[in-house]
C-alpha cells in the first residue's frame, strides 16, 4: 500500500513537471544567467552576477510566469492535446483542473512578489507579461499569424527582461534577438502543421487551416532563409568567439530543415522538423559558453 502511494506521488510530480514543462523553464533560467555573464555584463565579477538579488528575483519571476503560462495554456488546450498528444495528455490529467488553477494563482503571486522586490517597473513589466500570456492562451493563439507572432514575442520576453535590467542594447545583441525570434517563429508555425488535426477539430484558425498547408510550408521556407541572414552577419561582422561554430551548425540544420520540409506531409515528419528547431534553440543556450571559453575559468580562479 505504501509503495502504491509513493508511486502515485511520483506520478503526480512528473505530471506537474510535464504540465509546466520543467525542462523548458530550466533552459530559460540557464539562458538568462549565461546571457548575463557572457553577453550583457562580461566585465562584472562572476560572484556579483550569481549573488545579484535583483537578477535572482527577475529569474524567479520569469520562471514562475512561464510555468503559470504553461498551466493556463494546458487548461485551455486540454481537449486539443488529447487529440494531438494523447500520451502526454493522459499524464497531465493526473493533476485535476482545479489543482492546476490553484497552482496557477500561486505562481502568479510568486511573480508579483518577486517582481516587486526588483522595482516598480519590473512589477509593471511582469504584470503585463502575465496578462499577455493569459490573453494569448485564451484568445490570440486561435488566430492565424497573430498567435504565432505573439507566442514568439512571449517566448523571448524573459531574455528581454534581463536586457532591460542591464540596459545593454549593443548591435550584436539585437542580431542575437532577431535570430532567436525567427527560429521561435519557425517552431510555432511547425507546431501548427504538426497539430493541425486537433486545431481543425476545435476550430483554431491557425495558418495551415486558414491558408492551407502549402502556404504554411512556403512561409516556413521563407523564414528559414530569413534566419540565415542574421546568422551570416553574426559570424562575419561580430566577435562571438567559438560560438561561430554553433551558427555554422545552425546553417547546416536549417538547410536540412528546408530540404525535409519540401516532402513533409505527416505528423511524424513535422515532429522531426520541430525537433530540429528545438535542437537549435537548446544548443544556442549552451553555445553562449563558447563566446569566451576562458571567461568563466578566469572569474572562478
Amino acid at each position: 500500500m505504501l509503495f502504491r502511494k509513493q508511486k502515485y506521488v511520483v506520478l503526480k510530480f512528473f505530471s506537474m513537471f510535464s504540465v509546466i514543462r520543467g525542462f523548458n523553464i530550466s533552459i530559460v533560467v540557464l539562458a538568462q544567467y549565461f546571457t548575463s555573464i557572457y553577453i550583457l555584463a562580461p566585465d562584472t565579477p562572476l560572484s556579483e552576477i550569481i549573488f545579484d538579488v535583483k537578477l535572482f528575483f527577475i529569474v524567479v519571476a520569469s520562471a514562475a510566469a512561464i510555468a503559470g503560462g504553461y498551466i493556463i495554456n494546458n487548461f485551455y488546450d486540454s481537449e486539443k492535446d488529447l487529440i494531438n498528444r494523447p500520451q502526454k495528455s493522459m499524464l497531465d490529467r493526473l493533476i485535476s483542473q482545479k489543482t492546476k488553477l490553484y497552482f496557477y494563482v500561486f505562481l502568479v503571486l510568486i511573480v508579483i512578489i518577486s517582481a516587486s522586490q526588483v522595482s516598480m517597473r519590473a512589477f509593471i513589466f511582469f504584470s503585463i507579461y502575465v496578462f499577455g500570456i493569459w490573453l494569448y492562451s485564451h484568445k490570440l493563439k486561435k488566430l492565424s499569424i497573430v498567435g504565432n507572432i505573439t507566442s514568439a514575442i512571449l517566448t523571448i520576453t524573459p531574455i528581454f527582461a534581463v536586457f532591460l535590467y542591464y540596459k545593454n542594447f549593443q548591435t550584436v545583441i539585437v542580431f542575437h534577438a532577431i535570430f532567436l525570434f525567427l527560429v521561435i517563429s519557425m517552431r510555432e508555425l511547425t507546431k501548427d502543421l504538426e497539430n493541425i488535426k486537433g486545431d481543425l477539430t476545435l476550430g483554431y484558425k491557425t495558418v495551415p487551416i486558414v491558408y492551407g498547408e502549402k502556404v504554411a510550408r512556403i512561409m516556413l521556407t521563407a523564414l528559414s532563409f530569413f534566419t540565415l541572414l542574421p546568422t551570416y552577419i553574426l559570424i562575419t561582422k561580430f566577435d562571438i568567439g567559438k560560438m561561430n561554430y554553433f551558427f555554422y551548425l545552425s546553417i547546416f540544420l536549417l538547410i536540412i530543415f528546408i530540404l525535409l520540409l519540401q516532402k513533409a506531409v505527416s505528423k511524424l515528419q513535422y515532429l522531426v522538423l520541430h525537433n530540429i528547431l528545438k535542437v537549435i534553440l537548446v544548443a544556442g543556450v549552451f553555445s553562449i559558453l563558447l563566446i569566451d571559453i576562458n571567461l568563466l575559468l578566469n572569474r572562478i580562479l
